[in-house]
């Protein structure tokens, strides 16, 4: 080890041997980064934990004995610290990773089914940034959670729901305000307490949130359940209306387009921006261009900077944003750098956004009657 330069100390769990090799290899390649220990399974890595007070964990989802959710919910509740989940690119395995999210998880790092000593080693440059990132990560589980929710009606099944329209019984006005949600790291959970405070008749809400395919789904879905908003995965050419919320399907850019009097999703496979696809700046910039002043845009906790320019740029145009502050933000490297960059109207603490948002479209509504 280098004089005087601590590494972040790293706990691997899982009960693949093979997993385990390759994870301790690729970490142990990084800078500042050691692996200090392994565990096949949650008992013993309990003991570890204690022995070797490790600064980050790598988590399998799905363990014998006592499965990773079980374990996290314990870690969590008497020594909450960094954790990342190691998750199978399934749709269990997405439902799994996002309720570990819930549980105060700070990322996830995707497991191949076939062919994993290679396919780990694609990827390595993204487990050690992720792991790097979750060292110096806010860790608050289910600490902002609103303390009051809007009573979410019975709805359809999540089949039926995502992926159609369901305007129903109601004549929506399709050139209102749209929100605009930019988010990565701890997102999941900033936006689904940021959803679970907007009432059923809100705005129009676009989200671009980096997120693979496999889990973008199950994503929706959850936040569907949650919401008094009904939330879809975005699909090509459909209309943005009051009341109804469209993700950003992994592996696919979210843009907003003017149709006549609507507003529409419009769904692109070009190339990644800032290395991601769905990309923030990619959603701002068609903002900006399509909906100016009519938008308000909010950027939330996320590693990196992706969003920062193209928030300016909303804000240039003559729409409200909004950043997440740094006490309340998983990572602040997002919201940090949009604020850097300048274009901000408001820096609020999580909990505070939802009634934010609330204000300013009540406030667009009121003045737009008064022109009249």
């Amino acid at each position: 080890m280098e004089m005087g330069v601590s590494k972040t100390k790293v706990l691997i769990i899982d009960d693949s041997a093979l997993i385990r090799q390759m994870l301790t290899k690729i970490i142990n390649s990084a800078h500042g980064l050691e692996v200090v220990g392994t565990a096949a399974d949650p008992y013993i890595a309990r003991n570890k934990i204690k022995r070797l007070n490790p600064d980050v964990l790598t988590l399998d989802v799905e363990m014998p004995r006592m499965d990773g959710l079980a374990f996290l919910s314990n870690l969590m509740r008497l020594r909450p610290m960094p954790v990342v989940m190691v998750s199978a690119l399934t749709q269990k395995g997405a439902d799994i990773t996002l309720q570990a999210l819930e549980l105060g998880a700070v990322d996830f790092i995707s497991k191949p089914q076939i062919d994993i000593a290679q396919t780990f080693e694609s990827y390595s440059e993204e487990i050690i940034s992720k792991i790097r990132t979750a060292a110096g990560a806010n860790v608050h589980p289910g600490k902002f959670l609103p303390e009051t929710t809007f009573k979410v009606a019975p709805k359809y099944s999540a089949d039926v729901i995502i992926g159609h329209d369901q305007a129903r019984h109601r004549h929506f006005k399709t050139t209102e305000k749209i929100i605009a949600i930019g988010a990565s790291t701890g997102g999941t959970e900033a936006i689904k307490v940021l959803l679970m405070q907007m009432p059923p008749n809100a705005p129009g809400i676009v989200i671009s949130q980096h997120i693979p395919a496999t889990f973008s789904y199950s994503f929706a879905v959850r936040m569907n359940q949650l919401s008094a908003m009904t939330v879809y995965e975005a699909e090509d050419d459909k209309a943005i209306l009051p009341g109804h919320v469209y993700i950003a399907p992994g592996d696919y850019h979210l843009l907003v387009e003017r149709s006549g009097s609507r507003y529409i999703c419009r769904l692109n496979k070009g190339n990644p921006v800032n290395r991601h696809r769905p990309s923030v700046d990619v959603l701002f910039r068609s903002i900006a261009q399509n909906v100016g002043p009519n938008a308000i845009g909010v950027i939330l906790t996320g590693m990196g900077d992706d969003g920062a320019r193209g928030l300016k740029e909303m804000h240039e145009a003559g729409a409200v944003t909004v950043a997440q502050d740094e006490r309340t933000s998983v990572v602040w490297g997002m919201p940090g750098e949009a604020i850097k960059r300048g274009g901000i109207d408001y820096v609020l603490p999580l909990p505070e956004i939802a009634d934010k948002l609330i204000f300013l479209c009540q406030k667009s509504t009121a003045h737009s009657h008064n022109k009249r």
